[in-house]
């Protein structure tokens, strides 16, 4: 699989290879693909008419035939070229239509094999190089079809051109046009094997110099709290400058580009041939300078071929970095055919054991516990023992190395992955808030729940008083994360938003951390409330939330050293009386400071 959640599946491109990915969206526009082929063969054969019309009224001239011959020849070069130019017109539109086609299909693929990545591709992804692909791989895939592939397919029909018309006029005069059409092929795959590399070089030091930009700018705070300015400011002025070497190494090759040193050989040669077959009475003065103007057409796919190949290149190159997101594997899955039930609420960890990806290091190891449906469970432990990570293994935002996690007695991986995510509400200490009204906040997970459902679960969550006193009240657009709001108003937005949905699962990771004694009082008789009937998983430092669990879990070490009622644990577990004197020694410190 390589994502564990798939989107949308109306399209999926052909991921074997760069090649065959662009070209499976290149068919997905048969219509335009062909408009632009049309328009670019007519801008080459009407652009040939000029010189052979031009060497026609040089005969003429010459041969004394008069006005009439001259003045027909400027009318159908006339004629021709408006034709040309409708023909062009129609080949722009098509390949404008075409490019941005390709660009807005690739993103939307990018975008939705993106949502359906599990966690752990997005741990180990800086999110600014993964932006990168997202917004400049991708218009980089736009320029390679227009201009760069509306070029070469253009200047290609300006390379055949002269290969037809040139043995019109006569026969040897195929010679020279030939040995330019050979020479050029095997200078532009040599200059491409060179581009090639190159380009990829550019596209690798802008993702990491778009990766770290991104995350200095996310840590800012931290950067400025500490007075880093200068060292991070140096820091990306040396990634940028690994940008600004590549691509100067690109612009190196790109200044040897051996095709313009052909062009003026091929015209000098040309031009010496048509002289001589002229001087031996073999050919008139009039086709001298049609076959000129045919060998002068190759001056179009010489000056234009460097920019366009090297678009080619940027975008071939792009398309193997967006390929790279969409073929990363994955042991999750969405599985479709899953159980697909309502949740009861019933919990149960058999002998689990976890490491985080790329380390040997175990989180948790034989962990087992069973929390009935509808109970309430505390887990407590030290920092780094694996509470948060046992609450991500039961929505599966990661699967178990070993053991089994059950829900209603099914493995959690034999349900169906979105049924089982939306019914369980996870409310984590680090508050995520996105940058849109605190309305659509709160029925983030409940699109279709209307302003007095928003208004009933922000009331129960002790945020409704704060809300009505902001500027627009529910449609208060929130800062990027929620950052101006204060971390409490956070918490209980998040809390609101778990009301709304109204889980049978309720997963609760110190979210009550940033929140006041007095507003603390308020929540917990909207948690105890909104816990009844429904399976509750307290991960909590507040002693007030521990004592009323049904069932408490004491982790040390990652492994289950107890577990029981709060009044077993004091009084036969060592580790347990511990903990909950600290706990008492620290909310002791903070009563007294408040």
């Amino acid at each position: 699989m390589s994502a564990e959640f798939i989107a949308r599946e109306s399209f999926r491109s052909d991921r074997r290879s760069p090649l065959r990915f662009i070209l499976s969206h290149i068919l997905r526009q048969p219509v335009y693909a062909i408009t632009m082929i049309i328009g670019a063969f007519a801008n080459a054969a009407l652009a040939s008419v000029v010189p052979y019309y031009i060497g026609q009224a040089f005969t003429a001239v010459t041969q004394g035939d008069g006005m009439a011959v001259v003045t027909a020849s400027a009318l159908a070069i006339v004629a021709s070229q408006l034709l040309r130019a409708g023909l062009q017109l129609m080949r722009n539109f098509s390949s404008e239509i075409f490019a941005q086609r390709i660009e807005r299909d690739v993103r939307d693929e990018l975008y939705a094999s993106l949502l359906g990545k599990s966690m752990t591709f997005h741990d180990m992804q800086p999110v600014g190089e993964i932006m990168a692909r997202v917004t400049n791989d991708v218009r980089e895939l736009n320029l390679m079809m227009n201009p760069g592939m509306n070029l070469i397919i253009g200047s290609g029909f300006f390379v055949v051109v002269p290969l037809v018309s040139a043995p019109l006029i006569y026969p040897s005069l195929i010679l020279l046009p030939l040995a330019f059409a050979i020479a050029y092929v095997l200078v532009q795959q040599r200059y491409l094997r060179m581009l090639r590399p190159q380009a990829e070089d550019v596209r690798r030091s802008f993702g990491a110099m778009n990766a770290f930009a991104a995350e200095a700018l996310e840590g800012l705070q931290v950067v400025k709290g500490a007075a880093q300015e200068k060292r991070v400011e140096g820091q990306f002025a040396a990634l940028v400058d690994r940008v600004r070497q590549a691509t100067i190494r690109q612009g190196i090759i790109e200044s040897r580009y051996v095709p313009q040193l052909l062009l003026g050989l091929v015209i000098f040669g040309g031009f010496t041939h048509a002289a001589i077959l002229y001087r031996e009475g073999l050919i008139s003065i009039g086709s001298v300078a049609a076959f000129v103007g045919q060998v002068m057409l190759f001056g179009f796919p010489v000056f234009t071929s460097q920019f366009s190949f090297t678009q080619f290149s940027n975008g071939f190159a792009s398309a193997e970095r967006i390929l790279a997101i969409l073929n990363t594997e994955t042991d999750l899955d969405q599985n479709l055919q899953g159980r697909a039930a309502e949740i009861a609420g019933a919990i149960s960890l058999e002998h689990v054991d976890f490491a985080y990806y790329a380390t040997d290091k175990r989180i948790l190891q034989d962990v087992s516990f069973s929390v009935p449906s509808g109970k309430t469970v505390a887990i407590v432990g030290q920092t780094g023992v694996g509470k948060t990570t046992i609450t991500k293994l039961i929505n599966r935002t990661y699967d178990v190395a070993s053991g089994r996690v059950l829900i209603d007695g099914v493995d959690v991986r034999d349900w169906n992955l979105a049924k089982l995510r939306s019914q369980i509400s996870i409310i984590e200490q680090d508050i995520f808030l996105f940058s849109r009204s605190i309305a659509d906040n709160i029925r983030f997970g409940k699109p279709e729940a209307t302003l007095d459902e928003v208004i009933a679960a922000a009331t129960k969550a002790q945020a409704h008083e704060f809300i009505a006193r902001l500027p627009e009240g529910y449609e208060t657009v929130v800062g990027q994360r929620g950052v101006t709001l204060s971390g409490g108003q956070r918490q209980r937005i998040a809390i609101a938003r778990a009301f709304v949905t109204d889980p049978p699962i309720l997963i609760l990771d110190d979210s009550t951390s940033a929140i006041d004694s007095a507003t603390e009082d308020k929540i917990q008789k909207a948690i105890w409330s909104a816990s009844r009937g429904r399976t509750t998983i307290l991960i909590t430092h507040r002693l007030s939330q521990i004592r009323w669990a049904d069932h408490i879990v004491v982790l040390r070490g990652g492994r289950v050293v107890a577990q029981g009622t709060h009044d077993d644990l004091l009084a036969n577990s060592e580790a347990y009386r511990r903990i909950f004197a600290r706990y008492e020694s620290d909310a002791a410190v903070t009563k007294s400071q408040g």
